[in-house]
């Protein structure tokens, strides 16, 4: 099966600084503010969503086809990527944009001071998938990704004229778009990825209800954080998949990633969709317990013991062999 994940590309700047902003915040010169701030450390990360989603695809064994814009910044991100099994070559490359960076200070108060930049993403607006299903020999189902938003609309709508399943995935853009883009990116979708809170977004903006919207998508599938996953499949009653319990929660930054990366995973292996959510839910909780989003590849070797742990002896017989062998160590 041949997916491509279509959507952001970036780099995240992270700082810290040790004392509190509102120390140096002024109620009455605020219209006058010019401050900097001496960080204590610096924390260089690999992100966007499409890099996310498609790294931990890579590691479950798999080749996703990696959509999306960068810029010439990019080389040592590309080097990653592709020794971790994904296909870039498809990625459109600015000649005068940097790569999409989001730089961030935390204060010990954890107040956050942050700007995105979104640089080359702006040209994923030019990427035609037609070429790209020519050069892989057709594509199996176009993931469309947290991106610029007019990329988003192009890639959903080519999905619509060419044939190709796709699923629609808008988290995080929900805000920033309006009911007819959100309508246009949605329409149409094989499988609609949403948290809680963006299902009823999604309802506000375009103004369709639960029924309607069910009746505009094929799967729907909806996280609720600790409290796992439901799935929804037309004519079947919904699946609830527990999350995987926790030893520690170290950063939630990607988590939601990673879940994707593995239903996926499960989707090209040709399981189930409740074993799909279950190794996602695994995926994502390695993802919670590590600081950073491709961070967490060296405690994999767990990740069948803890499926096992989660979810019985018959999902872990199941998915043993499709991971990689070094997935199955105990």
């Amino acid at each position: 099966m041949k997916i491509a994940v279509s959507g952001s590309i970036a780099t995240d700047h992270l700082m810290t600084f040790a004392g509190r902003f509102a120390d140096s915040l002024l109620a009455e010169q605020l219209d006058k503010v010019s401050l900097s701030f001496l960080a204590d450390d610096l924390d260089i990360r690999r992100g966007g969503v499409a890099g996310n989603i498609t790294f931990g695809m890579g590691v479950l064994g798999l080749s996703p086809i990696l959509v999306g814009a960068a810029g010439e910044d990019w080389s040592d991100y590309h080097s990653w990527l592709d020794r971790h099994g994904v296909d870039c070559r498809h990625v459109h490359v600015s000649n005068t944009a940097h790569t999409a960076r989001f730089v961030c200070t935390t204060d010990r108060d954890l107040a956050q001071i942050a700007t995105f930049y979104p640089g080359a993403m702006s040209e994923a607006r030019e990427i035609e998938l037609a070429p790209i299903a020519e050069r892989v020999g057709g594509l199996d189902l176009v993931v469309v990704a947290p991106n610029d938003p007019s990329a988003m609309v192009r890639h959903a709508q080519e999905s619509r004229d060419r044939g190709y399943a796709f699923a629609a995935d808008p988290s995080q853009q929900l805000a920033f778009m309006e009911g007819p883009e959100i309508r246009r990116v949605v329409d149409g979708a094989a499988y609609l990825f949403t948290n809680e809170y963006e299902s009823h977004l999604i309802e506000a903006k375009t103004g369709w209800d639960a029924a309607e919207l069910a009746s505009r998508v094929g799967v729907r599938v909806t996280t609720r954080g600790k409290d796992g996953a439901t799935i929804y499949a037309p004519g079947a009653e919904p699946v609830h998949v527990p999350a995987v319990p926790t030893t520690r929660i170290a950063d939630p930054t990607g988590v939601g990633d990673a879940f994707r990366a593995g239903f996926l995973a499960g989707l090209t292996w040709g399981l189930s969709h409740e074993r799909c959510a279950q190794i996602g839910s695994t995926l994502a909780t390695f993802t919670l317990e590590t600081v950073g989003t491709q961070e967490y590849e060296d405690a994999l070797p767990g990740f069948l013991t803890r499926l096992r742990s989660a979810y019985g002896p018959a999902a872990a017989d199941e998915v043993a062999g499709l991971l990689p062998a070094a997935l199955t160590v105990a």
